[in-house]
């Protein structure tokens, strides 16, 4: 209830009888009702709302000073700007001018440019891609295309060509390995693994003591990849048959790989070369059943010129001069020592006779000696049954 004070003409307000009332109980279900607020007058202070203060947000200033919003002063910056520009200009034309006509970026002579990784390849060979670019600018130098000339060379398998100042060219290279031999029109080249033919003379070979097989079926027509084909059987076959550390390839003399099916390798046995026939797989293996059989082979059978190793338990082998064929029975073959090999030759045989072939089997070998005339003998193992070969042995191709 509001009373008023005649002496000063305030008005006091009376406070309700429960203002001062403790607070009800949380948990109690029914909540004494909320008493009104009083509404206060309008001009009272002290029950108006607060109201809290606006942050304050700094004004964004541009970068441009402030001379520069008259019209003055924007004629002003732009005469400026292209003052700075031109200058800049300059400045890089007379940086071009120095570099390209400055007389120590040129370069004088061959003792400019640097050769490293060349060891098959002479200094002369290389310094011949750069002969026109003696007395030249060190910047005018075309770096890609000397690259590119550079990989032209076959034995170069990777190039590189840099500048360096003042005035010198530097050129290091990765040079092709060869892997073996390749007779072509009665030449011998080498053949690296990507089956990239590497030409040599006579003399760079005894001087570099190269000792490798000579390799058959890899033609310089052919496309690269066909080759490169090819030279990864024939790396797969060497790698397995030195793979125990023996070096069963030391005994190679030819490999032939035109029929990427039938790898074939030559081999000097006696004083005589014999072919033997790995297929495409189980390299090693084959390898160990020619070793331990070839003593009794020769013994029975002279005059044999091929070995077929690409089937499980029989053999097949030809005989030189010989027109008939003995197929073979599938019995496992006797272990017989093998004798030493003979001196290796590198020289490939030329104008061999195409020698008809013999299927004989291993296992009969001792006990029936070759007759004079050649007669069909099947020998079957007990409880298995007589098996004859399906692919013929195909003589071998030897360049004239």
């Amino acid at each position: 209830m509001a009373k008023t004070n005649a002496d000063s003409g305030a008005t006091l307000l009376d406070e309700p009888a429960d203002f001062y009332r403790p607070r009800a109980d949380r948990n109690s279900e029914a909540r004494p009702p909320r008493p009104a607020r009083a509404q206060a007058e309008p001009d009272d202070d002290a029950e108006q709302p607060f109201l809290r203060a606006r942050r304050r947000v700094p004004i964004r200033r541009g970068w441009l000073p402030a001379w520069t919003r008259t019209l003055w002063g924007r004629l002003a910056l732009a005469a400026a700007l292209v003052v700075a520009v031109g200058l800049v200009l300059a400045l890089l034309i007379e940086v071009r001018l120095f570099l390209d006509h400055d007389p120590r970026f040129r370069i004088e002579s061959s003792a400019s440019i640097q050769t490293l990784g060349n060891s098959q390849l002479s200094r002369a060979d290389l310094l011949s891609v750069f002969g026109s670019d003696i007395g030249r600018n060190l910047f005018y130098v075309p770096l890609a295309k000397r690259r590119a000339e550079l990989e032209q060379i076959p034995w170069v398998r990777q190039a590189t060509v840099m500048r360096v100042l003042p005035n010198q060219i530097r050129v290091a290279i990765v040079e092709r390995q060869p892997i073996a031999f390749v007779a072509l029109r009665g030449r011998v080249a080498l053949v690296d693994a990507a089956g990239v033919i590497l030409h040599v003379t006579p003399d760079e070979i005894a001087a570099r003591h190269y000792s490798f097989p000579v390799v058959d079926g890899i033609d310089p027509a052919d496309p690269l990849p066909i080759r490169a084909a090819r030279m990864q059987l024939y790396q797969r076959f060497m790698a397995e048959l030195d793979s125990t550390g023996e070096h069963f390839s030391a005994q190679l003399s030819e490999v032939d790989l035109s029929d990427p099916e039938d790898l074939r390798a030559t081999v000097p046995v006696a004083g005589a070369d014999l072919l033997l026939h790995f297929g495409n797989d189980d390299f090693l293996p084959r390898w160990r059943n020619y070793q331990a059989h070839i003593a009794q082979w020769r013994q029975q059978y002279p005059h044999l010129a091929s070995v077929d190793l690409r089937y499980d338990r029989e053999v097949v082998l030809k005989m030189a001069g010989d027109p008939g064929t003995t197929p073979g029975a599938k019995s496992p073959a006797p272990a017989a020592k093998p004798t030493a090999p003979a001196a290796k030759s590198r020289i490939p045989a030329r104008n061999r006779k195409a020698v008809p072939e013999h299927k004989v089997h291993a296992a009969h070998a001792a006990a029936h000696p070759a007759p004079h005339k050649p007669r069909t003998v099947k020998h079957a193992a007990p409880g298995k049954t007589t098996h004859s070969a399906q692919d013929p042995t195909r003589a071998t191709r030897r360049p004239a």
